[in-house]
């Protein structure tokens, strides 16, 4: 028996039922192969880059060792001194003005002469690797040899404002789009139906500089974060009404689409439009996968334990942690966590309460998130990073407080292929400044885009004619953490 068929366009008159069923058996596989990957984020990603999204998942400029992101950012400034970088000279110092040696010192509050602030805080060495860590982070202190410990950090901005927003999108100028931003526009994301880039933060209070901290600045919105809560409803008006089908919704969609588009075609310039239209298909789209991600009733009690999730003290900041390692693991790119929103980290008075609190809150939390991706085998893939804008200085403020410190200060990574277990870089013998091994702002995300696969300096963005780079044209990757 013979079949009339065409195959690629070309007609096979005589064609054998051995030869059809050969030929067609291709078709056949992929057609199961279909069905397997229905509702993955492989199947998901496939179908962004068929229809030409902006998300779709994008090849990086090198093999990269981490696939996502979790930023822990402490807003207001933690104390290095009283954490991560113990200073003897401190104790020996106290009560004194600072000697001239360490230079002119100039402030916030402007050029400094208070006296010298010894920290009452106990450091001990911890882990095989004899990281210190202070006495308030006892939990982190178990994790020590999974920290890449950065000592010799240091930034542009001396207040809030332009530290935070430096510390986001690498300019203490409002404006330039987000590290994540930056990150979802160079590679996308693994799964279509949640947000490329989620922020959360553990209060109500306004994160310093607000929504422009993940924003997308000059590059298409639809690049800029999706706001999330820990709440017992992370994303507002996710559910559909009751009595409402899903055919119902995908209509009227398209009807709202369509009026959208129409509405957009005279308004090329304005990408908060676009924006908008792909995100109410991806809040469609979410309606499907989104509550089962966010849901932490799915989660059991000893995962809840080390979360601290059941203690009142940790759970809130535990909630946000655990939604945290269930997005990198559903595909989500970039996860930025505020703690401390409102700057509470900011310590000018009353150093020894206010750290006291928020590391108690946060410590736990943070511990079992690493904890968690390690036993999940997520952590080789995950980087995480914590640290806020800037450090505090080695001096008194209103006599039991520290003021900002921009010139030296500490951040850590884990996971996402850095090696643990180190420190790197040093401040002077009083934690003021930065004086070895140095790291700019820029070269931290430099080196956060390279573990994503990124190089800085070739991620670009053509604005208004000019080359624009995630780190302003500066900035370079670190060796010993980049290429751990």
């Amino acid at each position: 028996m013979s079949f009339t068929s065409s195959f690629c366009g070309r007609r096979d008159p005589a064609l054998s039922r051995r030869d059809f069923i050969l030929r067609g058996g291709a078709g056949f596989g992929a057609l199961a192969l279909v069905d397997l990957l229905r509702g993955t984020p492989l199947q998901a990603a496939l179908a962004a880059a068929d229809t030409g999204s902006p998300l779709a998942p994008k090849r990086g400029h090198h093999p990269a060792k981490a696939k996502s992101v979790i930023f822990l950012f402490m807003e207001g400034g933690p104390s290095h001194i009283d954490l991560f970088d113990p200073k003897p000279l401190l104790a020996e110092l106290h009560g004194r003005p600072i000697p001239p040696s360490f230079g002119r010192v100039i402030t916030a509050m402007g050029e400094f002469d208070s006296p010298i602030l010894a920290s009452r805080r106990t450091f001990k060495r911890h882990g095989k690797s004899g990281l210190w860590v202070s006495d308030w982070l006892p939990h982190t202190a178990e994790m020590a040899d999974d920290l890449a410990v950065i000592r010799s950090c240091y930034a542009d901005g001396i207040n809030h404002s332009s530290g935070v927003c430096q510390m986001n999108t690498g300019s203490i100028l409002a404006g330039r789009p987000s590290l994540g931003a930056w990150t979802s526009y160079g590679l996308g994301t693994e799964n279509q139906n949640l947000p490329a880039f989620v922020v959360m933060q553990d209060n109500a209070a306004s994160v310093v500089n607000g929504p422009r901290n993940w924003g997308s600045g000059f590059m298409p919105a639809v690049y800029q974060g999706t706001r999330i809560t820990a709440g017992s409803e992370p994303i507002a008006d996710l559910n559909p009404p009751k009595g409402i089908s899903d055919a119902e919704q995908r209509r009227k969609l398209e009807l709202l689409d369509a009026f959208n588009r129409d509405h957009a075609a005279s308004r090329h310039l304005q990408t908060e439009l676009e924006a908008r239209i792909a995100s109410y298909e991806l809040a469609f789209r979410m309606q499907a996968e989104a509550p089962e991600a966010v849901d932490l009733t799915k989660e059991t009690a000893a995962t809840r334990q080390i979360y601290g999730i059941d203690e009142k003290e940790t759970a809130e900041f535990g909630r946000m942690c655990l939604l945290s390692r269930r997005l990198v693991e559903r595909g989500v790119r970039f996860v930025q966590l505020y703690h401390g929103a409102g700057s509470k980290w900011d310590s000018h008075k009353g150093l020894e309460v206010n750290h006291a609190k928020l590391c108690r809150s946060m410590d736990q939390p943070v511990a079992g998130l690493l904890k968690d991706l390690k036993a999940r085998g997520l952590l080789d893939s995950t980087l995480v990073v914590w640290g806020g804008e800037f450090g505090r200085t080695p001096m008194s403020e209103k006599g039991d407080g520290r003021d900002h410190n921009p010139t030296g200060f500490t951040m850590w990574m884990a996971g996402g292929g850095v090696k643990g277990g180190q420190t790197i870089g040093t401040t002077d013998e009083v934690g003021l400044h930065a004086v070895d091994e140095r790291l700019h702002v820029h070269d931290l995300h430099a080196t956060i885009l390279s573990l994503m696969g990124l190089d800085n300096m070739k991620l670009i963005y053509n604005y208004k004619g000019r080359p624009e780079r995630p780190t302003l044209n500066e900035g370079e990757a670190y060796a010993k953490l980049a290429g751990a």
